[in-house]
């Protein structure tokens, strides 16, 4: 998928994936790989500013757990955070209805 198409929306899918429990890093990742059918492969130097930058927000906390025997950075959603994904899909969900009715309109205009 075109890095560019991503653009504005990386943090949305940051907090959906974290939606439901805990996660560490890596798991984020693969998260993101398995729920898009691996067409979203994003490289940690994409996915760890993101998670700071959206735990700085105060959209996600962090504590370090043992994760598989290894001491990993846990990410979990916050309250600020939960209300920030509420917004992202209500404006997603209006964008893409834009977009399609553009893209496909209904019937044709009228001369």
């Amino acid at each position: 998928m075109n890095a560019d198409a991503l653009r504005g929306h990386l943090d949305a899918l940051l907090l959906s994936v974290l939606e439901h429990e805990p996660q560490h890093g890596y798991a984020i990742i693969e998260a993101l790989r398995d729920r898009s059918g691996g067409e979203l492969d994003l490289p940690t130097g994409t996915i760890y500013p993101a998670l700071r930058r959206l735990e700085r927000a105060g959209y996600l906390a962090s504590e370090w757990a043992i994760v598989g025997g290894r001491r990993r950075r846990t990410y979990r959603l916050t309250g600020a955070g939960r209300a920030e994904l509420a917004g992202e899909r209500s404006a997603w969900t209006a964008f893409t209805s834009v977009i399609g009715s553009v893209l496909n309109p209904s019937r044709e205009p009228s001369s």
